[in-house]
């Protein structure tokens, strides 16, 4: 019934789909290891949840700047494009892909009204899933993609999901971060991306026989490859997530507050002035970004 989602997928590409990646594991090894990390999963949504903290309120942040109507539109055309490409190829089963999923959060970013906290939870676990596009340019997977223009959108879209955390953080409000030493966050994107990949992509690989995010076989330059392999990512995952998320909470300080050619505010909890900007009590320290109007 769904075969149009996924009949497009080549085949030739080692390691890409069918019976052979599929078969991988034993299905007794993939029981049997999604229920210890589920078991994970469910410690780190506990211990994370219990630890996670919100703003009560958030001073508003102007929803019609230039700047994110320009990203807004722009990745909305990238991400357009990229679904074409995909229904066009009979490929849609890659839509699950976690990096488009996270594409769809930030169109929702870049258009929600940024008035609540709810807008500060979304913004941050988009910032924990930052991992995805340094990845994409490290070790990208564009052998599928016969098009130049496909592997184009590739390389576009995964820049632009670095692009729009650092922009909405620049706008400061309800796109904030909690303080460098809090690990809740990271942890909690952590955890949700585990249980993505082993509760969803790991379902929908197994039904289609296609290795989405390489939950059915490890690539084939996978340092890790064998029987532990998804163990093994389970670990430097660990790490890497929540390096990739402290990174970027330290660049971002350094770059909007510090850093002479690009600072716009004293802290990045401060709202980016507009020309008609109501002053509020969380910028009454932010002379930086009160002295000159900021349109984008």
């Amino acid at each position: 019934m769904f075969e149009w989602a996924y009949i497009g997928v080549n085949a030739s590409i080692p390691r890409n789909v069918g019976p052979e990646c599929a078969s991988y594991l034993t299905v007794t090894r993939r029981i049997t290891e999604t229920l210890f990390i589920s078991v994970y999963i469910i410690f780190l949504l506990v211990w994370s949840l219990k630890r996670i903290t919100l703003p009560k309120s958030v001073p508003y942040v102007q929803q019609a700047r230039p700047g994110k109507v320009i990203l807004l539109t722009v990745t909305c055309l990238v991400f357009g494009m990229e679904i074409g490409f995909k229904l066009s190829g009979k490929t849609f089963v890659y839509i699950l892909n976690p990096c488009h999923i996270f594409t769809i959060i930030e169109i929702y970013l870049l258009a929600a009204e940024p008035s609540s906290p709810m807008i500060t939870a979304v913004f941050r676990l988009v910032v924990s899933s930052l991992n995805g596009p340094v990845l994409a340019f490290v070790f990208p997977e564009t052998e599928c993609r016969p098009m130049f223009a496909d592997k184009a959108v590739y390389y576009i879209q995964h820049g632009l999901m670095a692009l729009i955390p650092y922009y909405l953080i620049r706008l400061g409000g309800a796109y904030n971060i909690e303080p460098l030493c809090d690990m809740s966050w990271a942890i909690f994107g952590y955890s949700i991306s585990l249980a993505y990949h082993f509760w969803i992509l790991q379902i929908f690989g197994m039904l289609t026989q296609v290795n989405l995010s390489h939950m059915l076989c490890p690539a084939v330059l996978d340092p890790f490859q064998g029987q532990n392999y998804r163990l093994w990512a389970t670990c430097h995952q660990l790490i890497f997530i929540p390096l990739v998320y402290k990174i970027f909470c330290i660049c971002a300080n350094f770059f909007l507050t510090k850093f002479p050619l690009t600072r716009v505010k004293s802290t990045l909890e401060c709202v980016l002035a507009t020309e008609n900007s109501i002053p509020t009590a969380v910028n009454e320290n932010c002379g930086i970004a009160n002295s000159k109007v900021k349109y984008f």
